[in-house]
C-alpha cells in the first residue's frame, strides 16, 4: 500500500512537472508570435495626413459592435469617423464597410453604411461586405471579392497589427490608420484576447485558407449600391 502511494506521488509530480513545461513553452511561443506580428506591422501604421497621399483602392473599415437600437458602439463610431475623415482627405474615393451580417437580427454593415451616408458620403461610393465575420475574412474578401490590391485599414491600434500582418501574408499592400481618440472601457480584456487572436491568425496565415464565405466578384472600383440588401 505504501509503495503504491509512493508510486502515485511520483506519477503526480511527473505530470505536474511536464504540465508546467508545456505551459511554459506555450507561453514563450505566444509572446514570441505576438512580438513578431507587431514588429512586422508597426511601420505601416501611419497618420491620416500620410494616408491622404496614398490613393488607395479603398478604405477598409473593420466592423465592431452595434447596439440593440441599431446605432454603432463607441469603438465602431470612432472607426467610422476616421474612415470618413480619410475619404474627405482624398486617401481613397471608396469605403468598404466590412462586418458581421450573418444573422437576421444583427447587422453591422448597414449601420456602418448609413452612418457614412448621414455624414454626406454618396451611397455609390460605399461598399458593404456582409460576410466580414473575422479580421482574416474581411481582408481575404477585400482582395478576392472586392479586388482591392492597395488598402487603408481603419480600426483601433491594438487591432491594426494583426490586420496588417494578415494583409501582408495575403499579398495586399496595406496601411493602417488608428481610430483611438479615447480610452475604451474593458480595453485590458481586449488586449488579452488579441494576444491569442494574433497567435491564431499567425498560424492561419501559414495555411492561408479561403474566407468562410466567398461569392461573386464585386470590384470596389464599381458602384457600391450593388451591395445594398435593403430598399
Amino acid at each position: 500500500m505504501i509503495k503504491h502511494k509512493g508510486k502515485m506521488k511520483r506519477i503526480l509530480k511527473t505530470l505536474i512537472k511536464y504540465s508546467f513545461i508545456i505551459l511554459l513553452v506555450f507561453f514563450i511561443i505566444l509572446i514570441a508570435t505576438n512580438t513578431y506580428v507587431k514588429k512586422l506591422s508597426k511601420d505601416r501604421i501611419i497618420t491620416a495626413d500620410r494616408a491622404a497621399d496614398l490613393d488607395a483602392d479603398c478604405i477598409l473599415v473593420l466592423g465592431a459592435g452595434v447596439r440593440a437600437d441599431g446605432s454603432p458602439s463607441p469603438m465602431l463610431r470612432d472607426r467610422l469617423l476616421q474612415g470618413i475623415a480619410l475619404y474627405e482627405l482624398g486617401a481613397s474615393d471608396r469605403l468598404l464597410m466590412s462586418g458581421d451580417n450573418t444573422k437576421k437580427d444583427y447587422d453591422e454593415v448597414n449601420t456602418m453604411k448609413q452612418y457614412a451616408i448621414d455624414h454626406g458620403i454618396p451611397s455609390e461610393y460605399i461598399f458593404m461586405d456582409h460576410a466580414g465575420i473575422s479580421t482574416y475574412d474581411s481582408i481575404y474578401r477585400a482582395k478576392e471579392i472586392f479586388q482591392a490590391g492597395k488598402i487603408i485599414i481603419v480600426t483601433q491600434e491594438y487591432h491594426l497589427y494583426r490586420a496588417l500582418y494578415i494583409s501582408d501574408s495575403l499579398g495586399i499592400e496595406a496601411y493602417g490608420v488608428a481610430a483611438d481618440p479615447v480610452l475604451y472601457a474593458g480595453q485590458e480584456l481586449r488586449e488579452m484576447r488579441e494576444i491569442m487572436a494574433r497567435a491564431k491568425d499567425f498560424v492561419k496565415c501559414i495555411v492561408k485558407p479561403p474566407a468562410s464565405i466567398l461569392g461573386e466578384v464585386i470590384p470596389v472600383s464599381g458602384d457600391g449600391n450593388v451591395t445594398n440588401d435593403r430598399p
